[in-house]
């Protein structure tokens, strides 16, 4: 149900995209953390459309059309965000094998740790990268994009302090 939401959210902070628009959207500000497929993203839109909670309000060149969000769509948002307790997330493939290293030897452990505190390295040179490359602006989805690029880099570095934590729990056990 979610991205409904952030399609809504992003229709409604735009004032009116169309969905080549909103997809290059996702790509750069909620990629990290509701990523989107083409056909998700425009498979959504002719939900919103048909529920009335969104409008084409402009059509253009090749069926170009650009969304507006409606007054019932706006009321639905904002339903959403203030009242709708969000869903933690509980699984965790990582952890799960890390339950499970008891079943390899100790090397294969210890390197599993290794890639894995490794990736979240990459994953957050990545995001320093997306960071700098966001024309960071003084508008809501700047301010509070700027709010979840923090939450992104602070739960990696977290992560990472985590992986190399267990690796020397690992490493001293006999």
């Amino acid at each position: 149900m979610s991205l409904r939401h952030a399609v809504l959210g992003l229709i409604a902070e735009l004032d009116g995209a169309s969905g080549y628009d909103l997809l290059k959207m996702f790509e750069i500000s909620l990629n990290s953390v509701w990523p989107a497929t083409q056909s998700q993203l425009y498979g959504e839109l002719g939900k919103l459309t048909a529920e009335g909670l969104i409008e084409v309000v402009a059509e253009g060149p090749r069926g170009r059309k650009e969304y507006g969000i409606t007054e019932t769509g706006r009321k639905e948002l904002e339903r959403w965000i203030t009242e709708v307790e969000p869903k933690v997330p509980r699984r965790d493939d990582a952890l799960l094998r890390v339950f499970l290293l008891g079943q390899v030897d100790r090397e294969r452990a210890l390197s599993f740790l290794e890639r894995q505190r490794e990736r979240v390295e990459e994953r957050a040179a990545e995001l320093a990268r997306l960071e700098e490359a966001v024309p960071w602006d003084e508008d809501n989805l700047s301010f509070y994009g700027r709010l979840v690029m923090e939450w992104g880099k602070q739960s990696l570095r977290a992560r990472r302090d985590w992986y190399e934590w267990a690796r020397n729990e690992i490493e001293s056990r006999r």
